[in-house]
């Protein structure tokens, strides 16, 4: 089903009525502002600093609405419609997800030293990025142009004042709901450290635009603190966009920039939960037994936690209120919705339908949870957890890391495909991402590797590493180890119910693996015990030691006791 506009006429003919009323005060030099402002003002107005950045001309300019209004502009416009529960629906074309191969880092005298120059972190000339950053402005003369003035961390003494500049009213909601949001008096006094603009109706063209591979292009210049984004309707882009930008200059402040959510109990203790995508990492950080302080992006500072952002943005796939009850109720009003599959007579979203992408989302203000911790700050993190989902079936689904085996983790950052999920994947192939979020790392991985060591050293904070894949068979032969399960081995670390329990080494991964676990069956704590056939078993597990050096090699790491804690395949 094709998302389609809703006929909205009483907005085409409020706007008209407000041009109206800014003509008739500039003829009558009028100083206020008609009834339901909403920040309309003439095109030759020097409005809110775009001129600043070349930007001129622009048709209206509308700045940091209130969500009814972004929400009335976006029906208006047709860019979406809503679902029966209230929430935005969009669809975003082409581009269901990120675009790594059209990500691209100005190549720059203050950062090129400093910038890990990789596959993902691909250069482009000063010259060509001001090549392309004037089609950008000349693409936004005679537009409707949406800004967004709002923050990135939570914590004053380390946060960021970001700008988002939009073409889509949808993509400012997404960037209201999603960053953090001023007061008035921060507002009035906002100047930005950062500047996105985001203008997907702009399609780069690789045979005039040197630089880039496509119409999509993502390029961060970190001399001017401004990224453009064009040809992609993905809001995540811009999300992620912003966080490549705190993941270098939080670490001058000596933070810890971290792709993880985190969570709290009733006293104050705080958890780190890092994982890829399909990990489990939003699932299992929404505990209503906890509260939230944020579901993806955080820093860790010399004072403790805070949230980089203000909202969360959730994978929705398969999504059903007895496994996810949080994120199930916060899709209301307010939140947007990327490419999930409305039934045309009932407008019912259809969270198990996939036809356009796996990677259905939602994005929703983190207030959407009710027992969320506002302002999103939490002290040193006694647990830190990494999630993996292993289709190999052979890893523990929970074990306890020392430290040098948790920089060793951290840096691999693993997780597996499975056969289905990408086309030409016929058996589990393992996916390695540096500190659990590779793409968004200007920097090597040894930096923060290093900086999160000192910090699990100082704080005496504990790693587990907890498999939500598969056991007693890889995928295809196993079974999924069960939400329920997860959750209790989950709660088992964060309550200290495994402080005094005996703990023994797996002999290829060397990870230490609980006797007991309150809750689980003892069956399953033991990966070897859950196949029938152990030499099988072993085989597989080999082969994931081998994958877990194939990628190591390619880190220059001299410490010894981070090399022994690697796994080694046993004959």
């Amino acid at each position: 089903m094709a998302i389609t506009s809703l006929p909205f006429p009483e907005m085409a003919e409020q706007k008209s009525y407000i041009s109206h009323l800014i003509e008739k005060r500039l003829n009558t030099q009028e100083t206020s502002l008609p009834y339901d402002d909403e920040s309309i003002y003439p095109p030759h107005f020097s409005v809110y600093g775009l001129d600043k950045l070349g930007i001129k001309n622009p048709t209206h300019v509308y700045r940091n609405l209130s969500v009814p209004k972004l929400i009335e502009h976006s029906l208006a416009k047709g860019e979406g419609i809503l679902a029966d529960n209230g929430a935005l629906c969009v669809k975003t074309g082409k581009y269901t997800g990120r675009s790594p191969k059209d990500k691209f880092i100005v190549d720059e005298p203050t950062s090129r030293e400093e910038i890990h120059w990789n596959e993902l972190n691909v250069a482009i000339s000063e010259h060509n990025f001001d090549l392309l950053y004037r089609r950008v402005i000349s693409y936004c003369q005679r537009r409707d142009l949406y800004i967004f003035d709002g923050y990135v961390g939570a914590d004053p003494h380390y946060r960021m004042s970001v700008r988002i500049i939009n073409e889509l009213a949808w993509q400012n909601l997404f960037a209201h709901q999603m960053f953090i949001r001023p007061t008035l008096q921060e507002l009035n006094n906002h100047q930005a450290d950062f500047t996105v603009i985001c203008v997907p109706g702009l399609h780069g063209d690789p045979d005039f635009d040197d630089g880039i591979n496509s119409e999509a292009f993502i390029v961060a210049n970190f001399a001017k603190k401004l990224i453009i984004i064009g040809g992609s309707k993905y809001a995540g882009e811009a999300k992620k966009a912003v966080f490549s930008l705190m993941n270098y200059f939080m670490t001058i402040k000596d933070v810890l920039p971290m792709h993880c959510s985190a969570n709290m109990d009733e006293n104050g203790n705080t958890a780190l939960f890092f994982g890829l995508s399909g990990t489990g990492k939003t699932t299992l950080s929404a505990d209503s037994q906890r509260r939230l302080i944020g579901d993806d992006e955080h820093g860790w500072s010399q004072d403790g936690i805070f949230n980089f952002e203000g909202g969360c943005y959730a994978k929705t796939i398969n999504l059903s209120f007895e496994n996810e009850p949080q994120i199930w109720s916060a899709i209301r009003f307010g939140a947007i919705t990327e490419n999930i599959v409305l039934n045309p007579f009932n407008r019912n979203l259809d969270y198990n339908d996939r036809r356009w992408t796996e990677n259905t989302r939602v994005a929703y203000p983190i207030d959407y949870i009710p027992n969320c911790v506002i302002p999103s700050i939490g002290s040193h993190p006694k647990i830190v957890i990494f999630l993996t989902a292993d289709a190999f079936g052979v890893l523990p689904p929970i074990s306890l890391l020392t430290k040098e085996q948790a920089m060793y983790h951290f840096m691999s950052g693993y997780t597996s495909k499975i056969a289905g999920t990408e086309r030409g994947i016929t058996e589990p192939q393992g996916t390695f991402s540096a500190c659990f979020g590779k793409p968004f790392l200007p920097l090597s991985a040894v930096v923060y590797a290093k900086m999160l060591g000192e910090r699990l050293d100082k704080h005496n904070s504990k790693v587990y590493l907890i498999n939500t894949g598969w056991t007693g068979g890889s995928y295809g032969v196993g079974n999924r180890i069960s939400i329920k399960e997860t959750r209790a081995m989950v709660s088992a670390a964060l309550n200290g119910d495994l402080d005094n329990v005996k703990f023994f080494p797996h002999p290829i991964f060397k990870v230490l693996i609980p006797e007991t676990v309150p809750n689980v069956s003892p069956h399953i704590l033991n990966p070897e015990d859950t196949w029938s056939d152990r030499h099988a078993y072993y085989n597989q597990a080999n082969k994931l030691a081998q994958l877990f050096q194939e990628n190591f090699s390619r880190f220059e790491i001299k410490d010894k006791n981070i090399l022994q804690a690697q796994p080694q395949p046993i004959s």
